[in-house]
């Protein structure tokens, strides 16, 4: 028998390869342990933020309220809400929540059972065992994400190039290191998107919905309003998107079968998050959200932002460059380059998914996730319009949308893979000579340095940097500390200085209380602010007349005139790190009698 030669096998055993179930499963296990590491590497060097601080606090089971307010306090007192107590169980997590935060409870019950298993690090929750839930449930979809590309384009490449692309999306690893529920909110979004991607297949195959398929799309569908509020921007876009397909059916005078079973889903869906309406309503307009509001007199700026801060998150889902490095230069070169590359990678990814709509084969695919995105981002931009609330302020909600942005960016990047002459785009005054092949690996490895960025802290840095304030204060302090804040209470309850004990919690991780850089172990204080200015002013002058001098005083974050009347000298009168702003004063001791006055 003639010998083939090796160059004539080569191409067709790797076609056979590839199309192995063994090698689709080991290309995805090599995303997943990616992604996996990426997640979890260096998971606790960022110092928890205010809302981590919550969520830990309420995960626990304990209650914020139980700090003594309007006196001076040790560290341990003001971190008890963090101190994880044996007697609380699901039921004290539902009722401090309810209490206290204007989340749903499902994703705090899951957590409260979680740090279960990881000991409290010097008396404290531990900030790895808080982190490590999200990080897993973040990776835990990358495989959902391939299972998501192959139900919606019947593509095992689009489902693994979608994988790649969410192993290593910066956005993505932003939410997986945060203890926040936004990656298990990702998760339901993703199971909820594979309901609507069979049930298209159903209705273009001309077959009724499984009564199955309803059911479990129901439950997610509810699970998703239980884990946050705002999933209910992904049902309204899934239901936009069914509405779409609908009208197009009348025009093309083409019946669905069993049509009222989508009416039924819809029915369970709509009751599922009616239940969550008194809970919603009772803190709508409270301070939580106000930090959303645009304002009663909006200037231009104020019109356009919205635009803007959507397109900033859009870019971060697939690359995001060292933004926020403390040199100049660098941030200004990753701005460059990254607009360089975003003009190089719009056109083809706009150029690969307009192929696969032309396919008859992965139209319907681009067509439901497409018109799924779309509707998203459009209902982002009529609640922030309409009701005076930016929610596209905050990058975490666009979990909405998340991952039916990254299944299109897979889909585009399918066809560039099959369409050698897609990546040769002109590139400002050059023209980069990739193939298709090629440019999806540089598009993969723009996503996995950008991931390098998140885990250094260069890209998607913490609001609160406690970690800058700290070594201020014992830097210049040469006496005893008191760090003072002030506490607003309002008509609706609300988590009490979550700021404030992210500080104190970051002294208890890394800047001990008992070290040498202390002149003995902070005190802290948490005056009332009632609406009154003054009120929070006499409570100062109050608890430093009776606390021992010398003293270094820190206003934190103190929404009051400063006093001098207590003797004390001011050193910075207005100084600002990160989102703290401080002031330092100097309460000297007595003067010590001269010793020759009294001979």
């Amino acid at each position: 028998m003639k010998r083939l030669p090796f160059n004539t096998l080569k191409p067709y055993n790797l076609r056979v390869f590839s199309r192995s179930p063994w090698f689709q499963a080991l290309l995805l296990l090599i995303w997943i342990v990616i992604g996996t590491g990426l997640r979890f590497t260096q998971l606790t060097a960022k110092p928890p933020w205010m809302d981590e601080v919550a969520t830990v606090i309420f995960s626990l089971g304990n209650s914020s309220q139980s700090i003594p307010l309007d006196q001076a306090i040790g560290l341990d007192t003001l971190l008890t809400p963090l101190q994880p107590n044996p007697v609380t169980g699901v039921s004290s997590v539902v009722q401090h929540l309810f209490a206290e935060d204007n989340h749903p409870p499902l994703y705090f019950m899951l957590a409260h059972q979680w740090m279960q298993f990881f000991p409290a690090e010097a008396g404290v929750a531990s900030v790895w065992g808080a982190r490590s839930l999200p990080a897993l449930l973040g990776a835990a979809s990358i495989p959902a994400t391939f299972g998501l590309g192959w139900l919606a384009f019947r593509s095992l490449l689009v489902g693994q190039l979608s994988a790649a692309l969410m192993a290593v999306s910066p956005y993505g690893i932003y939410l997986s290191q945060e203890a926040r529920h936004y990656t298990l909110a990702i998760l339901v979004v993703i199971a909820s998107l594979c309901c609507l991607a069979i049930a298209k297949q159903a209705i273009h195959n001309r077959k009724p919905l499984p009564i199955w398929l309803g059911v479990l799309w129901v439950t997610l569908n509810s699970l998703g309003i239980a884990i946050h509020y705002f999933f209910a921007l992904a049902l309204c876009a899934e239901a936009l998107s069914l509405i779409g397909l609908r009208v197009w059916s009348w025009r093309r005078k083409q019946a669905w079968i069993q049509e009222w079973r989508f009416y039924l889903v819809g029915a369970g869906t709509l009751l599922g998050g009616l239940l969550w309406l008194p809970v919603w309503a009772s803190f709508y307009g409270s301070e939580q959200t106000s930090w959303l509001s645009m304002g009663e007199h909006r200037s231009l700026l104020v019109w356009i932002n919205p635009i803007f801060q959507s397109l900033a998150g859009w870019i971060t889902m697939l690359m995001l460059l060292p933004v926020e490095s403390e040199n100049l230069l660098v941030v200004v070169a990753s701005v460059l380059v990254m607009l360089v590359l975003l003009i190089w990678m719009t056109p083809i990814l706009s150029q690969g998914l307009k192929i696969q709509f032309q396919k008859p084969s992965t139209r319907l695919g681009t067509q439901t996730l497409g018109s799924f995105v779309l509707a998203a981002i459009g209902l982002f931009f009529a609640v922030t319009y309409s009701s005076g609330l930016d929610i596209t302020r905050g990058s975490r909600y666009n979990f909405v949308y998340f991952p039916g942005v990254i299944v299109l960016a897979g889909a585009g990047l399918a066809a560039c893979w099959q369409a050698p002459d897609l990546a040769q785009r002109r590139v400002l005054l050059g023209r980069l000579r990739l193939n298709g092949k090629q440019a999806v690996a540089l598009v993969w490895l723009i996503g996995f340095l950008s991931a390098i960025t998140v885990v250094t802290n260069l890209g998607f840095a913490k609001f609160y940097r406690p970690e800058w304030l700290i070594p201020i204060i014992q830097r210049e302090s040469t006496a005893p500390v008191l760090i003072a804040s002030t506490v607003h209470k309002t008509n609706h309850p609300s988590v009490i200085a979550p700021d404030f004990i992210g500080v104190a919690w970051e002294i208890k991780r890394h800047f001990s209380a008992g070290s040498q850089n202390w002149v003995s172990p902070p005190q802290f204080l948490l005056a009332q602010y009632k609406q009154e200015p003054a009120i929070a002013a006499t409570t100062l002058a109050k608890v430093i007349s009776d606390l021992p001098r010398p003293l270094d005083l820190w206003l934190v974050n103190f929404d009051a005139e400063a006093v001098n009347a207590q003797g004390c000298l001011a050193k910075t009168l207005a100084g600002k790190v990160s989102s703290y702003h401080y002031r330092h004063y100097q309460c000297p001791g007595p003067t010590k009698p001269d010793a020759g006055a009294e001979r």
